[in-house]
Protein backbone atom coordinates (compact mmCIF):
# COMPACT_ATOMS: atom_id res chain seq x y z
CA UNK A 1 0.00 0.00 0.00
CA UNK A 2 1.51 3.43 -0.58
CA UNK A 3 2.07 5.80 1.88
CA UNK A 4 -0.71 7.98 3.48
CA UNK A 5 -1.80 10.63 1.50
CA UNK A 6 -1.49 14.38 2.66
CA UNK A 7 -4.37 17.01 2.65
CA UNK A 8 -3.96 20.52 1.68
CA UNK A 9 -7.12 23.10 1.47
CA UNK A 10 -7.04 25.93 0.14
CA UNK A 11 -8.75 28.61 2.18
CA UNK A 12 -8.82 31.96 0.73
CA UNK A 13 -11.60 33.80 -0.24
CA UNK A 14 -15.15 32.39 -0.53
CA UNK A 15 -13.63 29.27 -3.27
CA UNK A 16 -12.08 28.44 -6.47
CA UNK A 17 -15.38 29.10 -8.34
CA UNK A 18 -15.19 33.04 -9.55
CA UNK A 19 -18.94 33.03 -8.59
CA UNK A 20 -18.28 31.37 -5.30
CA UNK A 21 -19.98 34.19 -3.76
CA UNK A 22 -23.15 33.56 -4.46
CA UNK A 23 -23.69 30.39 -2.92
CA UNK A 24 -21.97 31.89 0.23
CA UNK A 25 -23.58 31.06 3.67
CA UNK A 26 -22.91 34.82 5.02
CA UNK A 27 -23.16 38.05 3.77
CA UNK A 28 -20.80 39.79 1.90
CA UNK A 29 -19.36 42.09 4.67
CA UNK A 30 -18.08 39.13 6.57
CA UNK A 31 -15.72 38.18 4.18
CA UNK A 32 -12.75 40.00 5.57
CA UNK A 33 -14.05 39.40 9.41
CA UNK A 34 -11.88 37.72 11.75
CA UNK A 35 -14.34 34.95 12.56
CA UNK A 36 -15.18 34.07 8.80
CA UNK A 37 -10.78 33.29 9.26
CA UNK A 38 -10.99 31.43 12.04
CA UNK A 39 -13.95 29.49 11.57
CA UNK A 40 -12.68 28.18 7.82
CA UNK A 41 -9.52 27.01 9.61
CA UNK A 42 -11.46 25.15 12.37
CA UNK A 43 -13.15 23.29 9.97
CA UNK A 44 -10.37 22.32 7.99
CA UNK A 45 -8.52 21.19 11.33
CA UNK A 46 -11.76 19.35 12.71
CA UNK A 47 -11.82 17.60 9.28
CA UNK A 48 -8.41 16.31 9.49
CA UNK A 49 -6.93 18.71 6.97
CA UNK A 50 -3.18 18.39 6.99
CA UNK A 51 -2.23 21.75 5.58
CA UNK A 52 -4.54 25.11 4.86
CA UNK A 53 -2.78 27.25 2.16
CA UNK A 54 -3.90 30.83 1.94
CA UNK A 55 -3.93 32.72 -1.56
CA UNK A 56 -2.27 36.34 -2.31
CA UNK A 57 -1.16 38.53 -4.44
CA UNK A 58 0.59 42.27 -4.49
CA UNK A 59 -2.21 43.86 -6.45
CA UNK A 60 -5.84 43.92 -5.25
CA UNK A 61 -8.12 41.09 -6.42
CA UNK A 62 -10.86 41.21 -9.10
CA UNK A 63 -13.49 39.26 -10.32
CA UNK A 64 -17.26 39.63 -9.91
CA UNK A 65 -19.04 39.89 -6.78
CA UNK A 66 -17.72 41.26 -3.50
CA UNK A 67 -14.04 41.26 -3.56
CA UNK A 68 -11.33 42.00 -0.61
CA UNK A 69 -8.42 40.13 1.00
CA UNK A 70 -6.27 40.30 3.66
CA UNK A 71 -2.96 39.66 3.63
CA UNK A 72 -1.90 35.65 3.49
CA UNK A 73 0.63 35.88 5.88
CA UNK A 74 -1.56 37.74 8.84
CA UNK A 75 -4.60 35.31 8.16
CA UNK A 76 -2.17 32.55 8.56
CA UNK A 77 -0.82 34.16 12.18
CA UNK A 78 -4.53 34.95 13.34
CA UNK A 79 -5.26 31.16 12.37
CA UNK A 80 -2.42 29.91 14.21
CA UNK A 81 -3.76 31.12 17.66
CA UNK A 82 -6.87 29.27 16.65
CA UNK A 83 -5.90 25.82 15.91
CA UNK A 84 -3.48 23.52 17.61
CA UNK A 85 -2.14 20.90 14.50
CA UNK A 86 -3.25 22.75 10.86
CA UNK A 87 -0.15 23.63 8.57
CA UNK A 88 -0.44 26.58 7.64
CA UNK A 89 0.74 28.01 4.02
CA UNK A 90 0.66 31.91 3.12
CA UNK A 91 1.07 32.85 -0.30
CA UNK A 92 4.11 34.84 -0.44
CA UNK A 93 5.67 36.32 -4.08
CA UNK A 94 9.36 37.10 -4.38
CA UNK A 95 8.92 38.92 -7.25
CA UNK A 96 9.31 42.72 -5.83
CA UNK A 97 9.06 41.91 -2.18
CA UNK A 98 12.24 42.41 0.28
CA UNK A 99 13.32 38.91 0.92
CA UNK A 100 14.42 39.88 3.97
CA UNK A 101 11.21 40.90 5.00
CA UNK A 102 9.85 37.77 4.08
CA UNK A 103 12.19 35.78 5.75
CA UNK A 104 11.10 37.83 9.34
CA UNK A 105 7.81 37.55 8.42
CA UNK A 106 7.43 34.09 8.38
CA UNK A 107 9.65 32.90 11.25
CA UNK A 108 7.68 34.86 12.99
CA UNK A 109 4.75 32.85 11.82
CA UNK A 110 6.45 29.74 12.55
CA UNK A 111 7.14 31.19 16.56
CA UNK A 112 3.07 31.67 16.27
CA UNK A 113 2.35 28.36 14.90
CA UNK A 114 4.90 26.60 17.22
CA UNK A 115 6.33 25.15 14.33
CA UNK A 116 3.25 24.91 11.75
CA UNK A 117 3.91 26.93 9.35
CA UNK A 118 4.97 27.03 5.43
CA UNK A 119 5.71 29.35 2.15
CA UNK A 120 3.95 29.13 -0.44
CA UNK A 121 6.11 30.69 -3.07
CA UNK A 122 4.75 32.78 -5.60
CA UNK A 123 5.70 34.94 -8.55
CA UNK A 124 4.32 38.13 -10.00
CA UNK A 125 4.70 38.61 -13.66
CA UNK A 126 1.75 41.75 -13.50
CA UNK A 127 3.44 44.97 -14.59
CA UNK A 128 0.80 47.32 -12.65
CA UNK A 129 2.60 45.37 -9.18
CA UNK A 130 5.87 47.14 -10.41
CA UNK A 131 4.23 50.49 -11.20
CA UNK A 132 2.39 50.53 -7.48
CA UNK A 133 5.31 49.74 -5.28
CA UNK A 134 7.44 51.92 -7.90
CA UNK A 135 10.11 49.54 -8.81
CA UNK A 136 11.47 47.91 -12.10
CA UNK A 137 9.40 45.49 -14.18
CA UNK A 138 10.76 42.14 -13.62
CA UNK A 139 9.84 40.58 -17.02
CA UNK A 140 9.53 37.10 -18.12
CA UNK A 141 9.76 33.48 -17.20
CA UNK A 142 13.43 33.47 -17.15
CA UNK A 143 13.85 36.59 -14.60
CA UNK A 144 10.74 35.42 -12.52
CA UNK A 145 12.64 32.25 -11.96
CA UNK A 146 15.64 34.37 -10.67
CA UNK A 147 13.70 36.14 -8.49
CA UNK A 148 12.52 33.69 -7.13
CA UNK A 149 15.23 31.19 -6.71
CA UNK A 150 17.48 34.09 -5.27
CA UNK A 151 14.82 35.16 -2.79
CA UNK A 152 14.31 31.24 -1.81
CA UNK A 153 17.90 30.89 -1.25
CA UNK A 154 17.91 34.67 0.84
CA UNK A 155 14.81 33.37 2.92
CA UNK A 156 16.55 29.81 4.15
CA UNK A 157 19.96 31.41 4.62
CA UNK A 158 18.21 34.05 6.76
CA UNK A 159 16.33 31.09 8.97
CA UNK A 160 19.96 29.13 9.07
CA UNK A 161 21.81 32.31 10.25
CA UNK A 162 21.07 32.40 13.96
CA UNK A 163 21.82 29.02 14.90
CA UNK A 164 19.47 27.35 17.38
CA UNK A 165 20.98 28.10 20.68
CA UNK A 166 22.35 31.34 19.56
CA UNK A 167 19.54 33.09 22.20
CA UNK A 168 21.52 32.39 25.75
CA UNK A 169 18.87 34.60 27.80
CA UNK A 170 20.68 34.80 30.57
CA UNK A 171 19.36 37.27 32.96
CA UNK A 172 22.14 36.82 36.02
CA UNK A 173 25.03 37.54 33.63
CA UNK A 174 22.78 40.02 31.32
CA UNK A 175 23.73 38.28 28.19
CA UNK A 176 21.16 37.82 25.64
CA UNK A 177 22.95 36.26 22.51
CA UNK A 178 25.96 34.37 21.70
CA UNK A 179 27.26 36.48 19.20
CA UNK A 180 30.11 33.47 17.99
CA UNK A 181 26.16 31.74 16.95
CA UNK A 182 24.87 34.34 14.65
CA UNK A 183 26.08 35.03 11.07
CA UNK A 184 26.19 36.63 8.22
CA UNK A 185 24.67 35.10 4.84
CA UNK A 186 26.61 37.21 2.74
CA UNK A 187 24.52 36.52 -0.02
CA UNK A 188 25.26 38.19 -3.82
CA UNK A 189 22.41 37.55 -6.38
CA UNK A 190 22.13 39.35 -9.92
CA UNK A 191 20.15 42.20 -8.80
CA UNK A 192 20.91 42.53 -5.12
CA UNK A 193 22.70 41.45 -2.25
CA UNK A 194 21.68 40.88 1.54
CA UNK A 195 24.26 40.52 4.40
CA UNK A 196 22.40 39.11 7.43
CA UNK A 197 22.26 37.98 10.12
CA UNK A 198 18.02 37.68 10.28
CA UNK A 199 16.56 40.06 12.78
CA UNK A 200 14.62 36.43 14.27
CA UNK A 201 16.01 33.61 16.12
CA UNK A 202 15.87 30.70 13.78
CA UNK A 203 12.42 29.26 13.75
CA UNK A 204 10.80 26.31 15.57
CA UNK A 205 11.09 23.95 12.40
CA UNK A 206 14.52 25.53 11.56
CA UNK A 207 13.60 25.19 8.22
CA UNK A 208 9.82 26.09 7.49
CA UNK A 209 8.26 23.96 5.07
CA UNK A 210 8.26 25.64 1.61
CA UNK A 211 6.27 24.77 -1.31
CA UNK A 212 6.05 25.98 -4.74
CA UNK A 213 4.30 25.48 -8.08
CA UNK A 214 7.04 22.77 -10.06
CA UNK A 215 9.16 24.85 -12.09
CA UNK A 216 9.45 27.99 -10.27
CA UNK A 217 12.54 27.07 -8.18
CA UNK A 218 15.58 24.69 -9.02
CA UNK A 219 15.12 21.20 -8.83
CA UNK A 220 15.24 20.46 -4.76
CA UNK A 221 14.53 23.84 -3.15
CA UNK A 222 11.14 23.03 -2.42
CA UNK A 223 9.70 20.96 0.23
CA UNK A 224 6.53 20.64 -1.91
CA UNK A 225 6.13 20.71 -5.23
CA UNK A 226 2.61 21.71 -6.62
CA UNK A 227 1.82 19.75 -9.93
CA UNK A 228 -0.85 20.15 -12.34
CA UNK A 229 -2.06 17.92 -14.87
CA UNK A 230 -6.25 17.39 -15.75
CA UNK A 231 -5.88 13.03 -15.46
CA UNK A 232 -4.12 10.83 -13.17
CA UNK A 233 -1.80 9.75 -15.82
CA UNK A 234 -0.91 13.35 -16.46
CA UNK A 235 0.41 13.74 -12.63
CA UNK A 236 2.27 10.62 -12.33
CA UNK A 237 6.13 11.72 -12.42
CA UNK A 238 9.08 11.90 -9.91
CA UNK A 239 10.82 14.76 -8.14
CA UNK A 240 13.36 15.15 -5.16
CA UNK A 241 10.72 16.62 -2.56
CA UNK A 242 7.28 15.62 -1.83
CA UNK A 243 4.69 16.06 -4.77
CA UNK A 244 1.48 17.35 -4.49
CA UNK A 245 -1.14 17.51 -7.04
CA UNK A 246 -3.84 20.66 -7.49
CA UNK A 247 -7.52 19.22 -7.50
CA UNK A 248 -10.16 21.61 -8.06
CA UNK A 249 -13.51 19.96 -6.34
CA UNK A 250 -17.47 20.46 -6.50
CA UNK A 251 -18.76 17.69 -4.25
CA UNK A 252 -23.06 16.63 -4.32
CA UNK A 253 -25.06 18.01 -1.11
CA UNK A 254 -28.03 17.03 0.12
CA UNK A 255 -29.78 19.80 -1.69
CA UNK A 256 -28.31 20.07 -4.35
CA UNK A 257 -26.33 17.55 -7.23
CA UNK A 258 -22.42 19.32 -7.94
CA UNK A 259 -23.61 20.23 -11.74
CA UNK A 260 -26.69 21.90 -10.65
CA UNK A 261 -24.73 23.56 -8.18
CA UNK A 262 -22.02 24.17 -10.84
CA UNK A 263 -24.66 25.28 -13.21
CA UNK A 264 -26.16 27.59 -11.16
CA UNK A 265 -22.91 29.59 -11.08
CA UNK A 266 -21.65 29.42 -14.07
CA UNK A 267 -24.67 31.34 -15.57
CA UNK A 268 -23.00 34.48 -13.54
CA UNK A 269 -19.23 33.52 -14.05
CA UNK A 270 -18.41 30.91 -16.30
CA UNK A 271 -15.20 28.38 -14.20
CA UNK A 272 -13.21 27.77 -17.48
CA UNK A 273 -11.41 24.17 -17.35
CA UNK A 274 -7.38 25.12 -16.66
CA UNK A 275 -4.80 22.75 -16.36
CA UNK A 276 -5.81 21.35 -13.10
CA UNK A 277 -7.29 17.72 -12.46
CA UNK A 278 -11.03 18.87 -11.71
CA UNK A 279 -13.68 16.84 -10.31
CA UNK A 280 -17.45 17.47 -9.71
CA UNK A 281 -20.19 14.64 -8.59
CA UNK A 282 -20.75 12.27 -5.79
CA UNK A 283 -18.42 12.23 -2.45
CA UNK A 284 -17.80 8.76 -3.21
CA UNK A 285 -16.31 9.54 -6.12
CA UNK A 286 -14.16 12.09 -5.28
CA UNK A 287 -12.78 9.52 -2.54
CA UNK A 288 -11.98 7.13 -5.16
CA UNK A 289 -10.43 9.49 -7.00
CA UNK A 290 -8.10 10.46 -3.88
CA UNK A 291 -7.23 6.70 -3.53
CA UNK A 292 -5.84 6.01 -7.17
CA UNK A 293 -3.87 9.48 -6.43
CA UNK A 294 -2.54 8.45 -3.36
CA UNK A 295 -0.57 5.67 -5.95
CA UNK A 296 1.34 8.64 -8.19
CA UNK A 297 1.35 11.74 -5.87
CA UNK A 298 2.28 12.31 -2.12
CA UNK A 299 -0.53 14.68 -1.13
CA UNK A 300 -3.23 16.62 -2.71
CA UNK A 301 -4.07 20.59 -2.24
CA UNK A 302 -8.01 20.25 -2.69
CA UNK A 303 -9.44 23.34 -3.96
CA UNK A 304 -12.92 23.42 -3.50
CA UNK A 305 -15.61 25.79 -5.57
CA UNK A 306 -17.37 27.00 -2.59
CA UNK A 307 -15.95 26.53 0.69
CA UNK A 308 -19.66 26.94 2.68
CA UNK A 309 -20.76 23.92 0.57
CA UNK A 310 -17.81 21.36 -0.10
CA UNK A 311 -15.65 21.67 3.00
CA UNK A 312 -18.42 20.63 5.19
CA UNK A 313 -19.16 17.93 2.70
CA UNK A 314 -15.34 16.50 2.70
CA UNK A 315 -15.27 17.29 6.27
CA UNK A 316 -18.27 14.86 6.64
CA UNK A 317 -17.90 12.22 3.97
CA UNK A 318 -14.94 12.21 2.32
CA UNK A 319 -11.66 12.35 4.91
CA UNK A 320 -13.75 10.04 7.81
CA UNK A 321 -13.57 7.36 5.32
CA UNK A 322 -10.35 8.10 3.70
CA UNK A 323 -8.74 8.11 7.17
CA UNK A 324 -10.25 5.11 8.03
CA UNK A 325 -9.17 3.15 4.90
CA UNK A 326 -5.51 4.32 5.79
CA UNK A 327 -4.98 6.32 1.91
CA UNK A 328 -5.25 9.48 4.48
CA UNK A 329 -3.68 10.45 7.79
CA UNK A 330 -4.47 13.51 10.33
CA UNK A 331 -1.57 15.63 11.75
CA UNK A 332 -0.56 14.46 15.78
CA UNK A 333 -0.80 16.83 18.25
CA UNK A 334 2.26 18.11 18.96
CA UNK A 335 4.25 17.48 16.46
CA UNK A 336 5.66 20.10 13.25
CA UNK A 337 4.66 20.34 9.97
CA UNK A 338 7.88 18.62 9.04
CA UNK A 339 7.56 15.81 10.89
CA UNK A 340 3.54 15.36 9.87
CA UNK A 341 5.35 15.39 6.06
CA UNK A 342 8.09 13.16 6.82
CA UNK A 343 10.83 15.98 6.68
CA UNK A 344 13.56 15.80 8.75
CA UNK A 345 14.87 18.73 10.84
CA UNK A 346 17.52 20.11 9.06
CA UNK A 347 20.80 21.93 11.17
CA UNK A 348 21.91 25.35 10.52
CA UNK A 349 23.93 25.23 7.69
CA UNK A 350 26.25 27.85 9.20
CA UNK A 351 26.52 26.06 12.48
CA UNK A 352 29.86 24.54 11.75
CA UNK A 353 31.68 27.70 9.52
CA UNK A 354 31.75 30.88 8.13
CA UNK A 355 31.78 34.44 9.88
CA UNK A 356 30.12 35.09 13.20
CA UNK A 357 28.60 38.35 13.60
CA UNK A 358 30.46 40.98 15.15
CA UNK A 359 29.82 43.19 18.49
CA UNK A 360 26.37 41.14 19.26
CA UNK A 361 26.98 40.13 22.43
Amino acid sequence: MSRPLHLAVELDGEGAHPAAWRRASHAPAALLTPERVRALAQVAENAGATLATFDDSLLPPDGVGPVGRIGAVERAAFAAVHTSVLGLAPVVSTTYSEPFHVSSQLASLDFAATGRAAWLVAATADPAAARSLGRPTVEGEEALRREARDAGRVARDLWDSWEDDAAVRDVDTGRYLDRDKLHYIDFVGETYTVKGPAIVPRPPQGQLVVLAPAGLLPAGAADVELVEGRSVADLAGDGPGLRFAEVEIALDTPAHTAAERLADLDRHAPWAAGPRLRYAGPPGGLMALLEELAGVVDGVRLRPAVLDEDLPELSARVLPALFRSGTAARPQPGTSLRTTLGLTRPASRFARHLTPVEGTA
